[in-house]
């Protein structure tokens, strides 16, 4: 039913029924004050193209013009404009659930070729069709570990995202699950001296890492999930799925879930998204995965297709014994990863993590020739890296935006002993001449 306002003929009409000249007496007699104290200094409303001039200058306040130097899981990439046209096609830009196969062909479709591209890029045999977000993504691996084991027990390196970690510290708060962090050093999680592996009991269910890890550093796990396996605990790792296409993929090196944040395969930053989880497992542990799987088959006369399978894990079969709760899930924001990768291909992918990592180490190495700023931790780091500055990193990052950088992620906003450091990433789309400017904007902010 349309919303049809009254007339003014229609008010006086009313008003002459109740025998009152003016919506003012109205209130008068029912002794309502007009405006409520709350509203008085609400101005009047405006029209559709005065709302658009007014919020377009609210939003000129914003930042958006700063060179961006800022990781720590989600990141500045380059995205071709060919992805944004695909993914709003009509036939695609909707929110629905494709239940029933017989009218969801090719967005089924889509789906499927999404999980194969998330199977590929983490050599992982299954994927799902999609998780909420990142952090999303790595709790449901610690519930799925958890109904694999029978263990109420996750033990997580404190080289995992502490974004991540508080997300899974909120989701776990009303459950019987313990949460065990192993501290790092440097920028290295303690693998080496096996504390990570140290920490797994027999009721441990789990141990998460990331691969490369919250400070950019990338790790060798091989070992350690061979470890971690013999005391009967599930290997998790959250990836960053760029730099797969130049290193050892997790299902190389034999981790048993798979999990990641797909912000960077071709979602823009937003604040708080939407953004895409994602999960790849071994076969064997299908059935304990959470989320919807899409499967190809062939119809009654021999053609191929595309169905919702297993469904018998999801909430509207079998709510009580569910693997997960999830509704609407993601799918737009997969078929954009899906559009993305499919936009620069394998090759193009190698390309996008080669340049990554040369640019940040041109960064780095500039960097380091100023004056006070110091290296931390490894070199083995993909696109991200750790610096001690000589002050509080915070403070320094808010003098760089009045030079137009968004200078990094100071560390101590999550980490007491780190107050002095900076977490900088340097994507592909950062050019040579804006690296330069950054580090002599650094330089000036020290020491002018």
């Amino acid at each position: 039913m349309p919303y049809i306002p009254n007339t003014d003929a229609d008010r006086k009409e009313m008003l002459e029924a109740i025998e009152c000249k003016s919506i003012d007496e109205l209130w008068q007699k029912a002794q309502i004050r007009t405006p409520p104290p709350a509203l008085e200094n609400i101005p009047a409303g405006m029209s559709e193209y005065e709302v658009t001039r007014h919020l377009n200058s609210l939003a000129s306040q914003n930042a958006t013009h700063l060179v961006n130097f800022v990781g720590s899981g989600y990141y500045d990439h380059l995205i071709p404009a060919a992805v944004g046209t695909m993914v709003g096609r009509s036939e695609f830009y909707t929110a629905y659930t494709p239940y029933q196969p017989e009218a969801s062909q090719g967005t089924l479709q889509a789906i499927y070729e999404y999980q194969s591209a998330i199977c590929r890029l983490t050599s992982m045999p299954m994927s799902n069709a999609s998780l909420y977000d990142g952090g999303t993504a790595l709790f449901e691996a610690i519930m799925m570990a958890v109904r694999i084991t029978n263990r109420r027990q996750a033990v997580i390196s404190g080289a995992v995202s502490p974004i991540f970690r508080e997300m899974i510290r909120c989701y776990s708060s009303n459950l019987d699950i313990e949460l065990i962090v192993v501290p790092v050093k440097s920028s290295k999680t303690d693998s080496s001296q096996g504390a990570l592996v140290d920490a797994v009991t027999d009721k441990t269910a789990c141990v998460l890492v990331q691969y490369p890890n919250v400070f950019g550093t990338v790790e060798e796990w091989s070992d350690t999930v061979e470890k971690i396996h013999a005391k009967g605990a599930i290997a998790v790792c959250s990836v960053y799925p760029i730099a797969l296409a130049m290193l050892k993929t997790p299902g190389e090196m034999g981790f048993d879930i798979v999990t990641g944040e797909g912000q960077s395969l071709g979602i823009p930053l937003s604040f708080g998204g939407p953004y895409l989880g994602f999960m790849a497992v071994k076969e064997k542990l299908v059935r304990k995965m959470p989320g919807r799987i899409v499967g190809r088959t062939v119809d009654l006369d021999g053609k191929p297709g595309f169905v919702l399978t297993l469904q018998a894990r999801e909430q509207h079969i079998r709510r009580e014994n569910a693997m997960s709760n999830i509704c609407s899930n993601e799918s737009l924001c997969a078929l954009t990863a899906l559009a993305y990768l499919t936009c620069i291909g394998k090759e193009g992918l190698l390309q996008v993590a080669n340049l990554c990592a040369a640019k940040a180490n041109f960064a780095r190495d500039l960097l380091l020739q100023i004056k006070g700023i110091e290296p931390v931790g490894e070199k083995a780091f993909f696109n991200e890296f750790v610096i001690k500055l000589p002050g509080d990193s915070s403070e320094i990052v808010g003098n760089m935006i009045d030079k137009g950088f968004a200078a990094g992620f100071p560390l101590g906003r999550y980490y007491s002993d780190r107050k002095n450091q900076l977490l900088v990433a340097v994507t592909e789309k950062r050019t040579r001449e804006e690296i330069k400017a950054f580090a002599n904007a650094m330089e000036a902010v020290l020491w002018s």
